[in-house]
């Protein structure tokens, strides 16, 4: 892999992860299309580092509240305030994304891969998006979260691990379905994939490592996704403060219909 094809890749991740616009089917569909080796689920994941700070960065007020709220938590083991109740709706909406990776890791890595899969997944998920955002109305803000909406996003999120289905595609729309104005559905979702995200990178470092370690092609990448990660946060927290989902789910079954053709063109 080249330094160009590192910083081609680490924007694609950047741009895409909290798009919902499945930021691992561009990771994947990346190589297929332009003819590129294939760099494996431990460089994608190293790119996920970058799309950490970038969250991390972002919301570095809410996550120092966060921090504090938790403490507080393991102190009085009261949840009376909204910043705790949010630290246990984090952790509710994280355990079934961290069974789910663990149970099917193998096939993320393989059979999850196949661009066929990755284009319907881009169409059927668009779909969704499409028409949940429209039928939904936006009457609930983040601070009337339950439990039960944090478990049901949470669970939303284990059929991310096919490229094609999104991360913070699934739980926006699983944010919307649940009546959450467009903001707040989106604002969980970045908080929500801090954990996961930092668990994936953890887990995947020892591979990261075997494979090379941490060249110029990784730093190159990570830099990428960090400040693509950013600038993605800003637009799409600005836009759907006025406008829908609509947009993001047309781009959606486009790409997954020209990249169908694209197969069956190459046969």
């Amino acid at each position: 892999m080249t330094t160009f094809q590192a910083l081609i890749l680490g924007l694609i991740q950047g741009l895409t992860e909290f798009l919902p616009v499945s930021s691992s089917a561009h990771l994947s569909l990346a190589p297929y299309l332009f003819g590129w080796k294939d760099p494996g689920l431990a460089f994608d994941v190293a790119l996920h580092f970058g799309t950490l700070v970038a969250v991390l960065w972002y919301f570095r007020a809410e996550w120092g509240k966060l921090i504090v709220a938790a403490i507080e938590i393991l102190k009085t083991r009261r949840v009376d305030t909204v910043e705790k109740k949010r630290v246990v709706f984090l952790i509710i909406a994280t355990i079934p994304g961290a069974i789910g990776g663990l149970l099917l890791e193998k096939k993320a890595e393989t059979v999850f891969r196949a661009p066929s899969l990755t284009a319907i997944s881009l169409i059927v998920m668009g779909l969704i998006l499409w028409a949940v955002d429209k039928v939904s109305s936006q009457e609930r803000p983040l601070s009337e979260m339950r439990w039960l909406d944090s478990l049901l996003i949470g669970l939303a999120q284990v059929i991310a691990l096919v490229p094609g289905v999104s991360r913070s595609g699934s739980t926006i729309t699983a944010g919307r379905a649940l009546r959450f104005d467009r903001q707040s559905a989106a604002i969980f979702s970045f908080l929500m994939s801090m954990p996961i995200i930092a668990a994936a990178v953890v887990l995947k470092a020892p591979d990261v490592m075997s494979n090379g370690g941490i060249t110029t092609q990784v730093i190159v990448g990570v830099l990428a996704a960090a400040v693509s990660s950013w600038l993605a946060i800003t637009v799409l927290l600005r836009y759907v403060s006025r406008h829908s989902y609509g947009i993001f789910a047309l781009y959606r079954v486009i790409l997954g219909v020209v990249v169908l053709v694209i197969i069956h063109m190459r046969g």
